[in-house]
């Protein structure tokens, strides 16, 4: 389920598998970032992306999905060649590195679930990837949802906490402005009333 194949199985049995909305703690915590140049990790359908676009950001949407990465493109012309010029989507799979080695004013990272020493690595290369002064965003099912009955894959080792991935940040480095398990109301498919995402946002110092 975590395979480029298994993706693209699952995007083209469907004509839509996400809502088209951006992820809400994306909106709630770069409304007020000045816009720059932005990386999106595992872009999908390209919600994120287009948000971003939308509000004068340069983007870089990556994904391992071809037919994710043409729907989202799509999904760009349709509002308009000023949105659609401001960004490049680019199929590739991350956790191999990151496409090229230019660092973001923003680099966001929204359910990104794989095993930990790979979620280690990925989330390392994405905090380079980050430029002095921008902004690492980092989203995730917190594992307190397995305990509180979410409907989430049976697999915990998949699962993390802010706290895991505020404590790679080198302090020296870094001033993490947000750490926590913050709640919000569950989608129907999530089978309960609230779930937790694991929200992180760090800046790099300059």
């Amino acid at each position: 389920m975590f395979d480029e194949a298994s993706w693209e199985e699952r995007y083209r049995s469907s004509s839509a598998v996400w809502s088209g909305r951006p992820n809400p703690q994306l909106v709630a915590e770069a409304a007020g970032l000045e816009p720059g140049t932005a990386l999106d990790i595992g872009s999908g359908e390209g919600a994120d992306a287009l948000w971003l676009a939308a509000r004068g950001w340069q983007v870089t949407a990556v994904d391992f999905s071809t037919t994710a990465l043409e729907r989202a493109a799509g999904h760009a012309a349709a509002l308009g060649t000023e949105v659609a010029a401001r960004i490049r989507w680019v199929h590739a799979d991350v956790t191999a590195g990151l496409p090229d080695a230019q660092r973001f004013d923003l680099v966001s990272a929204q359910y990104m679930h794989l095993p930990g020493e790979p979620r280690r690595r990925l989330f390392a290369r994405l905090a380079a990837a980050v430029a002095p002064g921008g902004t690492l965003l980092v989203v995730g099912h917190d594992i307190s949802d397995l305990d509180a009955g979410a409907h989430r894959p049976p697999t915990p080792e998949m699962f993390f906490t802010a706290d895991e991935v505020a404590c790679s940040l080198d302090p020296t480095g870094w001033d993490v402005l947000v750490a926590e398990a913050r709640a919000r109301p569950a989608h129907a498919h999530e089978g309960v009333p609230e779930v937790r995402d694991a929200v992180v946002v760090a800046r790099r110092r300059g």
